[in-house]
């Protein structure tokens, strides 16, 4: 059997120390890099939840665009975007709005009362405002972006970025 020697000893040790150091080193850098990551999953995935919302309310304006069928408002204490529309001889009424965390749409004939639960959820959006503005002009705000609607005057709409991010 071969003695070890008290410097052999002592390198042992340095090595194992160095080790646990190194391995301690590499697991703190996949913790922080993991959390980096999640938080940049975290912010890309609301910019584009804002970014898809705002582009679904563009497209349902421009498909649905004649003079004076487009209109915000409040639909039972929710800011909500209306679109009117005509079958035949029958008026419709398309209520778009946020409602527990989602983007909702109600299409029912004109004048039937409805309350917002009763809205088929689109997808999840924190909170979309529509404000009217001057000019018929009306703005659509979700998170830290803004979407300007012209309906009916050539123009269907631009984007802003807010100052929020």
């Amino acid at each position: 059997m071969i003695k070890a020697t008290r410097g052999q000893k002592i390198d042992t040790v340095f090595v194992l120390i160095i080790f646990c150091v190194f391995a301690v080193s590499v697991l703190l850098v996949l913790a922080l890099g993991a959390n980096i990551y999640k938080n940049m999953t975290d912010v890309t995935r609301e910019e584009y939840d804002e970014r898809t919302a705002l582009s679904y309310v563009w497209t349902r304006v421009k498909n649905s665009d004649e003079s004076g069928s487009v209109s915000a408002g409040d639909f039972k204490g929710v800011s909500a975007l209306f679109i009117d529309e005509e079958y035949g001889q029958t008026k419709y009424r398309t209520a778009i709005y946020t409602f527990n965390g989602r983007l909702n749409v109600l299409f029912s004939e004109e004048g039937l009362e409805f309350e917002p639960e009763d809205g088929v959820p689109v997808m999840e959006v924190e909170d979309m405002a529509f404000s009217a503005l001057e000019d018929g002009i009306i703005k659509v705000s979700a998170g830290g972006r803004s979407l300007l609607l012209f309906p009916r005057s050539g123009t269907t709409g631009t984007f802003e970025r807010g100052g929020g991010r």
